[in-house]
């Protein structure tokens, strides 16, 4: 074996080993990455030849979790790894980002990355080196990639910046960032802040990248010890005499179409136009072998009759200047089913989005390797096909609906009370009805208007709005578009994420698809976004300034009780039957938790008498009998010394035969019977054993003349 390894150190006494030649040594290129005890294996392999078919680069990144690595069973029926938790589809879609645009434009070979835990340790956070991981993988490989890349993960912690914090000091960050990186330029950005500034966060862009430089040049050495030559390959045709003619065809008539203001479907219609009267030019018996090409050079004509109009023009696809936002109309409580509702309509971008409220019971349960626990709230993002009026069916979620409903997940969750401050589950579905651009920055606010109309005391409301960029480096030339448009997304450079509060950013998603984003471009888009917000925020506030004061009348109703860690058994009852019982007859749910000293009841109910029924019961079972005390008492049963009366839910108490009457008593069923309710007293409590002596006859008056 050839085993060389290299070491990347983090400057605090901590350090990552990059190791190839031991594992996968089949595979085109393998790594294995380590930080602590946590380890990474990194494969990737890549046909030699591309489709037919194929002109474009069908990538495909998979990051997986192994529960072995921690030591532990999968909890699934089949007790082996199923699908991809949500948690492996956004990391393998942080890795995708980066790596995407830096293969080459004319590669098309079907490649396969695999980023997979084989050793976790509980306190580093793996998925800041599943980016690393793949890029050194395609560093030792022989395939064509314009990287190194590197990804780290850089948090604000007590004021200071630290690169890839351990788990539990990542608990105290105000800012938690996943930045991606060649050596020369920023490529991906992402992660949730508790409104910061926007200078905070190009410092803590700038932080990461100074860290991924590092990672960058030990990859390029390690490449130049193994003596790495890249493949040659050849997967495009071209004819520079046909691109030529597709361009002095079809760029004026592109040019017209751009500026003519046309909405979406239009618009589309009108390109496919262009394209249809340029194939009329076209023998027919030559069609079929210039398709991939005439596609190819058309596509390159429509994005630079676009981007020049903007450059030179100044004038957008919809006829907006650079930083107008499109026409916004909100409306909420538009479902009176649901426990709060709203419509958000940005353009051609509208949300319908929905807010439930559960109980404790209805939490997502959360079993990942590292990571077992629950989520009160969610937020689930849905894009139909007819949503861009595409006749095909609806799928389950794929990876753009988790990545867009993350996004919007943790843009909202730093202003909504959890935990103590808010006793329900709560469920976000955003509807995506229509869609030209921008549906996750509809779903942050559809979403913040759905959880003021529910009565959800958020601390602030939050607006999210979609950045682009057009630049010409050759002229040095560059325009930053606010609330971009779908095609103004696909034929730009940058697709820029920003939500946030009046005070401070919440959370930001950024794809750079350009060599080189100097950081005044940076500061001018995030500037920019800032006045973009603030104009959508005023908007939403006109439909509805802060969260209504009071539930909907049918959201659920709750209160909290605490009571002490020894009654936690008494109320759930043997095999759970009493709290079975209690819920059945007031028709509330009641949970309980035990937390340190104590327990935590939480009671769920759809009108008051039930809730206060269910109180009532639990707050007699853990009421301590007290001595004196007359209780309306429930014979449970009869025997020949007496009966057993219960007087608190779960607390029986003898009654014996002399305390039943004033006179001797023969016979115990002539007095009770069992089922019977019976006002008596406490007389003893025995200091021993705890059992309860009851008095009936004491509560009778006395006859006359007896002792």
């Amino acid at each position: 074996m050839n085993v060389i390894t290299k070491k990347i150190e983090l400057g605090d006494g901590r350090s990552i080993t990059i190791e190839t030649g031991k594992l996968a040594k089949q595979a085109d290129g393998s790594v294995v990455v380590r930080m602590g005890n946590t380890m990474l294996l990194a494969t990737v392999v890549s046909a030699q030849e591309a489709g037919a078919d194929v002109d474009f680069m069908p990538l495909s990144v998979d990051y997986r979790e192994k529960y072995a690595a921690a030591g532990r069973f999968p909890g699934s029926f089949f007790r082996r790894e199923m699908r991809q938790s949500d948690y492996e589809v956004l990391i393998s879609r942080l890795v995708d980002r980066a790596l995407r645009p830096l293969f080459p434009d004319d590669y098309h070979a079907d490649t396969f990355v695999s980023v997979t835990l084989i050793s976790g340790e509980a306190d580093v956070v793996p998925d800041a080196l599943a980016g690393l991981a793949a890029s050194a993988a395609l560093a030792v490989s022989d395939i064509p990639f314009g990287g190194p890349i590197s990804e780290v993960r850089v948090a604000r912690i007590d004021g200071n910046f630290v690169i890839n914090p351990s788990y539990s000091d990542l608990q105290r960050a105000d800012l938690d960032l996943m930045v991606g990186a060649t050596y020369d330029n920023i490529l991906m950005v992402e992660g949730e802040m508790k409104e910061v500034s926007e200078d905070v966060m190009i410092e803590a862009i700038k932080t990461a990248h100074e860290a991924i430089k590092g990672h960058c040049q030990v990859q390029m050495e390690l490449a130049k010890e193994l003596g790495i030559t890249k493949r040659t390959y050849c997967h495009e045709q071209n004819d520079d005499a046909l691109r030529q003619r597709v361009h002095d065809f079809c760029y004026d008539r592109a040019y017209t179409v751009a500026k003519s203001k046309l909405p979406k479907k239009e618009r589309g219609a009108a390109f496919a136009n262009i394209l249809e009267e340029f194939w009329g030019t076209i023998p027919e018996e030559e069609r079929p072998a210039l398709k991939m090409m005439v596609n190819r050079y058309y596509h390159a004509v429509e994005k630079e009759a676009m981007r020049r109009m903007i450059l030179d023009d100044k004038v957008r696809l919809d006829g907006r200047a650079t930083d107008e936002i499109r026409p916004i109309w909100c409306e909420v409580d538009y479902l009176p089913g649901a426990h709060g509702s709203a419509i958000f309509t940005r353009g051609e971008t509208q949300s319908l989005t929905t807010v439930t409220l559960g109980t404790k019971s209805d939490e997502k349960m959360v079993d990942e390797v590292l990571y077992q626990g629950t989520e009160q709230f969610l937020l689930h993002y849905n894009f139909p096909p007819f949503a861009t009026g595409e006749a095909r069916p609806t799928r389950g979620p794929g990876r753009r609906e988790i990545g867009h409903g993350n996004l919007a997940h943790r843009a909202l969750k730093g202003v909504i009370p959890l935990g103590a401050e808010c006793p329900y589950a709560i469920r976000v579905v955003s509807d995506i009805l229509e869609s030209n651009g921008s549906s996750s920055m509809a779903t942050v606010c559809a979403g913040t208007l759905a959880l003021m109309d529910a009565g959800i005391q958020i601390r602030k409301p939050v607006s999210g709005i979609a950045m682009g960029l057009i630049s010409d480096s050759t002229n040095r030339r560059f325009a930053v578009l606010s609330d971009i448009l779908g095609d103004e997304d696909h034929l730009g450079d940058m697709d820029f994420k920003v939500t946030g509060t009046k005070d401070g950013i919440t959370a930001t998603q950024m794809d750079i698809k350009v060599d080189g984003l100097p950081y005044e471009v940076l500061a001018q888009a995030l500037e920019q976004a800032k006045r973009g917000r603030m104009h959508i925020l005023g908007k939403m506030l006109e439909v509805i300034d802060k969260p209504r004061p009071e539930l909907k009348p049918n959201a659920p109703r709750s209160e909290q009780m605490t009571v002490p860690r020894d009654m936690i058994g008494a109320i759930i009852g043997p095999g759970g039957k009493i709290i079975q019982e209690m819920q059945r007859e007031t028709g509330a749910q009641i949970n309980i938790e035990e937390i340190g000293d104590h327990g935590e009841v939480w009671i769920y109910a759809t009108s008051k008498e039930s809730l206060d029924a269910a109180k009532a019961k639990i707050r007699g079972i853990v009421a301590m009998p007290e001595v004196g005390e007359i209780y309306q008492g429930k014979v449970k049963s009869i025997m020949p010394f007496g009966a057993f009366v219960e007087i608190l839910p779960g607390r029986d108490g003898l009654l014996h035969v002399s305390e039943i009457d004033w006179k001797r008593v023969e016979n115990v069923e002539e007095y009770l019977k069992v089922g019977d309710t019976v006002e008596v007293k406490l007389i003893e409590i025995d200091p021993k054993t705890n059992k309860l002596r009851l008095s009936r006859k004491v509560l009778i008056p006395k006859p006359e003349g007896k002792k």
